[in-house]
């Protein structure tokens, strides 16, 4: 099968239209210290308010899909599926599609970030089995890749991190020349912007999801720090002195849009990665994680700017902390399914 770049294919923005969200209800009882039935509370509360906008999915084993149901109300769809985790940004299928609207979709390697958790065979399964119950050709991509890793413009321009992308334990065999070679194969990416790292104390090794976004062709959100004493002040510092001096896919220099980051939060004695990036547009809307008590002056300004950049979609926060606990937020619980038709290969 010829790669996608060469049949017309390339990766829309989150912002195009869209048909759907996929999620999957939590799972994995290790990586939730604080209980397992808060988490599914906190997907549930998304799903809920994500079904107001668009069709949910979520996937649940099969012994999970009546609670799943039960939690999620009637809006949401549960499909049954094997899974391991509920990372489907990271586990789940990259969405690419043509000049006439027809769809495919990148099944990327999955090695739960770096192996950091096992089992993770099924979860390594599941863009797979997305694209079949949904006849949607499938291009297996050559190299271990998350989602929540890369962000695009849909116009040719990505945007990710060194820390994650060059980490050892994903494609130790890979240089950045070969990592960007299949982007430009499965994703029609013309050029690379690489940040230095994502957020200090990031387990998934750096996703630029926590960090920086575009909000449109030619616009970044970044999350920056003014705390000399944070360690995230010069991670930061570093991401935007490159994104001042980048240029996009179209020689266009970057519009720049700062949100401070939330208070610092730990549990059991890690840094926990807030951030406000970690949000999720949707048909008409954006899904915004807010942190509540001591973060609350940073969560109005962080919805303030948000309606700025996004003066006709409605900004809807949710508590973004049971969530958190598990590692990610809500842009990494979530999937988009862009508008268009199964493709005809």
């Amino acid at each position: 099968m010829l790669l996608p770049v060469k049949l017309g294919f390339r990766m829309p923005a989150e912002w195009e239209k869209r048909l759907r969200t996929f999620m999957e209800w939590p799972i994995r009882e290790e990586i939730w210290s604080h209980g397992l039935e808060n988490a599914k509370k906190g997907y549930s509360q998304v799903a809920k308010v994500i079904a107001e906008f668009e069709e949910v999915i979520m996937i649940a084993r099969a012994d999970m899909v009546e609670e799943a149901k039960r939690m999620c109300g009637e809006k949401v769809k549960v499909v049954p599926m094997e899974h391991d985790d509920s990372w489907i940004r990271d586990n789940g299928p990259t969405f690419i599609i043509n000049s006439k609207g027809e769809l495919a979709g990148v099944n990327w390697k999955f090695n739960a970030w770096g192996e950091k958790y096992t089992p993770y065979d099924k979860d390594d399964k599941v863009a797979e089995k997305v694209l079949e119950l949904y006849e949607i050709p499938r291009f297996d991509a050559p190299i271990v890749l998350e989602g929540g890793s890369i962000h695009v413009d849909g116009e040719g321009t990505l945007i990710t991190t060194e820390e994650c992308l060059l980490n050892r334990k994903r494609n130790p065999h890979l240089t950045r020349g070969h990592i960007e070679e299949v982007l430009t194969e499965y994703l029609a990416v013309e050029k690379v912007i690489w940040l230095k790292k994502g957020l200090y104390g990031d387990e998934t090794d750096g996703h630029v999801d926590n960090v920086a976004c575009f909000a449109k062709p030619g616009t970044i959100v970044i999350q920056v720090c003014r705390n000399r004493e944070d360690p995230n002040y010069m991670i930061t510092i570093e991401n935007l002195k490159l994104l001042e001096n980048a240029r996009d896919a179209k020689d266009r220099m970057f519009e720049i849009i700062q949100i401070e980051q939330p208070p610092a939060r730990y549990l059991n004695g890690e840094r926990l990665t807030l951030s406000y990036i970690n949000y999720y547009p949707v048909e008409g809307g954006i899904i915004l994680p807010v942190f509540g008590g001591d973060a609350e002056h940073t969560d109005k300004e962080a919805i303030k700017i948000l309606q700025d950049i996004y003066p006709y979609r409605k900004i809807v926060p949710v508590d973004g902390m049971p969530i958190i606990k598990g590692g990610g937020n809500v842009h990494c619980i979530t999937q988009q399914m862009p508008y268009g038709s199964p493709a005809k290969l």
